[in-house]
């Protein structure tokens, strides 16, 4: 007997691992890897912090309780938008 799925998956955009060197997470079935020394803001986060992630629209990453937005184009190519950290 094979179970069939009970509703629609609406979950687009997760954290998958976070490792002591960064963050895996998955949005719209692709994997990105955010290295702590290119993304300084998880480094000393809490890991309930990290893992309150919204997805707004298709392509904005938002962390309400960081205040920290990320668009996917960023974690693509992120030679084009150095981050600045202060």
């Amino acid at each position: 007997m094979r179970l069939k799925p009970v509703g629609k998956n609406t979950l687009k955009a997760e954290i998958t691992s976070i490792s002591p060197f960064g963050v895996w997470l998955i949005v719209h079935s692709k994997e990105y890897y955010l290295p702590f020394s290119e993304f300084p803001w998880f480094k000393n986060a809490k890991v309930s912090d990290i893992f309150n992630l919204e997805l707004h629209g298709s392509t904005h990453l938002y962390w309400p309780s960081l205040d920290l937005d990320l668009d996917i184009d960023t974690l693509e190519n992120l030679e084009k938008y150095p981050l600045k950290y202060n």
